[in-house]
């Protein structure tokens, strides 16, 4: 029996997607960024429901054939919390290499940001810099760790193939997603302070599926 006949209740897990995204594709419409960033807004949308928020997310020219190249040659994802981390299919990345890492339960961090007055997510995006250059930075939680990224590549201490910034909030949030998009890397995100660990997690998943493509 198709999955058009069956009751939904019945669905496969496989099935359950087609549909889902069948519907999706129909919500969406006419996009008018080009046919990779429309599966990331298909991503977005399918993990919030929010198809005309998904519209509204902002790439930079490069920014997900940068996060595709970089995930093909083995590159780190550096996540602001463990939220993050936990959404991204790391057994997909398995084939590449690529490391799925947070700091921000580490027990030096949280000495850190003690010592300096700050936010453990800021002072786990410090002890990231070393590996920065060249990774994907994947936030979805806390506006202080993308303005530290922020900062740190405005300083020319690094430069990630992709800052995807989707912190959410009410303080410091928006502003943190403005700041993103004057970076000069690749850049992912969204106006106004609504984000999310889910958003970040899926729109990495998204690319992850761009990446085994040929």
């Amino acid at each position: 029996m198709d999955e058009r006949e069956k009751p939904d209740r019945f669905l496969s897990p496989g099935e359950i997607e087609k549909k889902s995204f069948r519907i999706l594709e129909g919500l969406l419409g006419e996009y008018s960024g080009s046919p990779a960033e429309r599966e990331v807004v298909l991503r977005i949308a399918h993990a919030t429901t929010e198809v005309e928020w998904a519209k509204t997310f902002r790439f930079s020219p490069d920014a997900v054939v940068s996060g595709v190249e970089a995930l093909r040659r083995g590159a780190p994802v550096i996540t602001d919390v463990e939220m993050v981390r936990a959404g991204i299919r790391r057994s997909a990345l398995e084939r590449t290499g690529s490391p799925v890492l947070c700091f921000l339960n580490d027990a030096d961090v949280a000495e850190d940001a003690k010592r300096a007055a700050t936010t453990r997510a800021r002072a786990a995006m410090r002890k990231a810099l070393p590996l920065l250059d060249g990774s994907i930075v994947a936030i979805g939680n806390a506006p202080t760790a993308l303005f530290e990224v922020c900062d740190l590549v405005k300083k020319g201490l690094c430069k990630p193939a992709l800052v995807v910034g989707i912190p959410v909030g009410f303080v410091g949030a928006a502003e943190s997603h403005d700041e993103t998009v004057t970076l000069d890397c690749p850049w992912i995100t969204a106006p106004g302070p609504r984000g999310g660990s889910p958003v970040a997690a899926a729109i990495v998943n998204a690319l992850i599926r761009l990446a085994e493509k040929e």
